[in-house]
């Protein structure tokens, strides 16, 4: 007869325990630990271990040659070249590294209402309109909530080509034969239907709400989680069928279950962005088929995400409109290279400890860029409060942004104006010197395609000739303050008072 036990198991990292702690025994995480029933049947046979020869009545010498039972050499495989899906939109085959690969496992989380159900639903819309067979497996919607849905996002139906006019007033027609929907939790349910209908692509929404019968605990608990992520990984290799599963986050922002979910698939997507602005971006931290840390750019519109072509465009702000302590910094995310404007206000604290601030840039970057500029600059910054953004609230936290964030931090404390036409490219070490970054053709090509005219980069850089900019190589912090703050540009002040201010600036520094 069967027999139920009671077992413990950490959310985080999902390890076993036979009774309650408060903190996990294997991870240290504090309130992970979820009660669980377990049936097993006592009748079961145990596993085979490991015996030695010599246990098994044998002396130890093998008799007969060793053979392979079901291993092939590695010569032995055949190597099939995988042609990649393109999911029809450019920004999601980038961080996937080129497309959709068949077979494949692809899990994207994002916090509630980023728009991980809208990007899914319009790229299945692509799909079916190249792939005969596209199934959308909804455990969080109706099949008349999608429709709903769908109906303003213009899922479901295809232009006719016939017509030519622009695409507000094209004819449409539904494509029913091409995209199936399926409204379920149940995970046997959605194996059967994988099996018999055989997608080219699938879309599982969201794989926290699915349940496996044969399993007592509830939907979204870490046995849950990670007996239906094995049991569909199994399908989709076997039936090679490509599948999306939209994951939860926790307040954290870690993908919600078993960290054994992220270790199942073979791409780790994440859908981020502020919800107080239009822009999203997909964010790859891992990718089997393809490279990490690249990202793709969305704008959330009226009929759902629209792809940005040109994101250095959205990170910049006005350079018509000059403005103290803005700096602007080419980042780097994966292959894609982004001109990002950097602001900074110093201002005098009114609190006994000066405050600090940052958007979109490393905190404790900050406070080592602060504490170089004080100690080997000489700008007493120790009393004076500090905020740094980036424009549109990008992330950027690669080291080659902290010449952009000096230089912002010091023309913000001096008021003048930086060169808007003029990139700062560098990483600032402990000493006060400039060093060297990665991949600096690559920033460089993007900000002359913009139309800068200056770059002030690392020393010792190794650059092309036909770069299209004037370089100004530096090796201290200091040389970047004078070449990027002309002493006579002070804002606001006129051009016959700006050369005595600007002598006295050139002196302090």
């Amino acid at each position: 007869m069967a027999k139920s036990r009671t077992i413990y198991v950490c959310s985080a990292c999902g390890a076993e325990s036979p009774q309650w702690f408060g903190k996990c025994p294997a991870c240290n995480t504090y309130g992970t630990l979820e009660e669980e029933a377990v049936i097993s049947n006592g009748n079961a046979p145990s596993r085979p271990g490991w015996q030695s020869a010599a246990s098994r009545g044998g002396n130890g010498k093998g008799t007969k040659e060793a053979q392979p039972r079901i291993s092939v050499k590695f010569s032995e495989i055949t190597n099939h070249a995988q042609e990649r899906i393109p999911s029809g939109y450019g920004e999601f085959d980038r961080v996937l590294g080129g497309g959709l690969v068949p077979g494949s496992l692809v899990l994207i989380g994002g916090d509630p209402g980023i728009g991980k159900s809208t990007l899914l639903l319009q790229v299945t819309n692509q799909l079916a309109q190249r792939l005969p067979r596209i199934l959308y497996v909804s455990a969080e919607e109706s099949g008349q909530q999608i429709k709903l849905r769908a109906g303003r996002l213009g899922v479901g139906v295809v232009p006719d080509e016939k017509d030519s006019q622009k695409q507000e007033n094209v004819k449409a027609q539904e494509i029913d034969n091409h995209l199936y929907v399926l409204p379920e939790t149940d995970l046997e349910d959605i194996l059967r239907e994988l099996e018999s209908l055989k997608p080219q692509v699938a879309v599982i929404d969201s794989i926290q709400t699915l349940y496996f019968a044969t399993l007592t605990s509830a939907p979204g608990s870490v046995a849950q989680v990670r007996e239906c992520t094995s049991a569909l990984m199994q399908v989709a290799k076997r039936e090679n069928i490509t599948l999306l599963i939209v994951g939860h986050v926790t307040k954290e922002g870690a993908i919600a279950g078993p960290r054994v979910l992220e270790h199942l698939v073979d791409t780790v997507l994440y859908f981020e962005g502020d919800r107080y602005a239009s822009h999203r971006l997909l964010r790859s931290v891992k990718n089997r088929f393809g490279a990490t840390h690249e990202i793709g750019i969305f704008e959330m519109v009226d009929h759902g995400l629209q792809e940005v072509t040109n994101p250095s465009e959205l990170f910049l702000g006005n350079r018509d409109e000059f403005s103290p302590g803005t700096s602007t910094v080419v980042a780097c995310e994966g292959t894609r290279s982004i001109v990002v404007e950097l602001q900074a206000l110093v201002s005098p604290t009114s609190y006994s400890s000066p405050r600090r601030s940052t958007t979109g840039v490393d905190y404790n970057r900050l406070q080592q860029i602060l504490a170089v500029l004080e100690k080997r600059v000489g700008i007493p910054l120790s009393k004076l409060d500090a905020y740094v953004a980036s424009a549109g609230g990008l992330g950027v936290e690669e080291p080659a942004a902290d010449l952009g964030i000096a230089i912002a931090v010091v023309a913000s404390f001096r008021d003048r104006v930086v060169d808007p036409r003029t990139v700062l490219i560098g990483e600032v070490g402990l000493g006060g010197q400039v060093r060297l970054v990665s991949q600096m053709e690559l920033r460089l090509k993007e900000a002359a395609k913009l139309g800068f005219k200056r770059a002030i980069v690392p020393k010792g850089q190794n650059l092309p000739d036909d770069i299209g900019l004037e370089i100004i190589p530096v090796s201290k912090v200091i040389d970047a303050i004078v070449a990027a703050i002309p002493p006579q540009q002070r804002f606001g002040g006129e051009e016959g008072e700006e050369g005595e201010e600007g002598e006295e600036g050139e002196e302090e520094f």
